[in-house]
């Protein structure tokens, strides 16, 4: 017989016997640890802890041990979540043109390499239509022309909200997605939403960012994946990576290369999402890898 897994989260102010509590919860309730993680920040004087466990007492169900937990989280001023380990998360993918983390991320979910179902793809043109449909994934054209005004603006946005209530979805992910959102629908996808961008920023804004960069001869090619907030570029980072470059390259070369780093980190941020790994400390974000 298969025990329910299940991945336990939690942030709270540190304090003595947080480890001990939630151990002594979970051997209670009938749970064997699988792995553990925990760590404490001391400039913010906050704890964070992740916990994969299996419910191996059956005659606890699932209802008992949610309403256990929440009632441990009263106690202790933890703010604490409990995931089915097995349930795969639901993510929604949103590109323009430029479609290589889109691929990416499809072929490692089709491959199984990435836990989620994806009942969406949104773009706001209609390039990658044909490789949504060779994966039987329905694909939402949801066009913003250029110089839109703001009541067109929130008309589309609008669809992209009514899509993520429908399909009930738990991450979006700009896989290049070359749209600025506007605040409100940035609060409204807050912590449930990835970005990916090349690692210039600030230096080489606007178009074509690599030929920029070679011709100030830059020596490393970066990407950043982060969530997504009010303030362009800037959320919480989740993940970065760097390749070396040299003056032998050119800009085609750097931006192929610019290309590969941005699916891996992307991929990377998308899949510790999933698996719970991430938790929000702040303007930082801890990782559980």
């Amino acid at each position: 017989m298969t025990h329910p897994e299940y991945i336990l989260t939690l942030s709270c102010l540190d304090q003595r016997g947080i480890v001990h509590r939630v151990s002594g919860f979970l051997a209670e309730h009938g749970c064997n640890i699988i792995d553990s993680a925990q760590f404490g920040d001391a400039e913010s004087k906050l704890f964070f802890m992740r916990v994969h466990f299996a419910l191996e007492e059956g005659a606890v169900g699932d209802a008992v041990l949610r309403a256990d937990f929440e009632a441990l989280c009263t106690q202790m001023g933890m703010n604490g979540q409990l995931h089915d380990a097995r349930a795969k998360p639901r993510v929604m993918l949103m590109v323009s043109k430029i479609g290589h983390c889109l691929n990416d991320l499809l072929f490692r979910y089709k491959s199984g390499l990435l836990p989620v179902e994806i009942p969406a793809i949104v773009s706001n043109h209609m390039d990658f239509y044909q490789l949504a449909a060779s994966y039987n994934i329905p694909f939402h054209h949801l066009p913003l022309a250029t110089g839109a005004d703001a009541a067109a603006k929130q008309a589309q946005e609008a669809r992209v909200l009514d899509l993520m209530h429908t399909h009930k979805i738990d991450l979006v992910v700009l896989a290049r997605y070359m749209q600025i959102l506007s605040p409100g629908l940035c609060e409204a996808m807050r912590g449930k939403a990835i970005n990916i961008h090349h690692s210039f920023l600030p230096s080489f804004k606007g178009a074509k960012p690599y030929a920029q960069a070679h011709h100030r001869g830059v020596k490393l090619i970066g990407a950043t994946a982060h969530f997504v907030t009010g303030d362009l570029d800037e959320g919480p980072i989740i993940e970065q990576d760097v390749e070396r470059v040299d003056h032998a390259m050119d800009a085609d070369t750097l931006s192929a290369i610019g290309r590969d780093v941005e699916c891996v980190v992307l991929a990377r941020a998308v899949k510790w999402f999933v698996e719970h790994r991430i938790l929000q400390n702040g303007d930082k974000t801890v990782v559980f890898k």
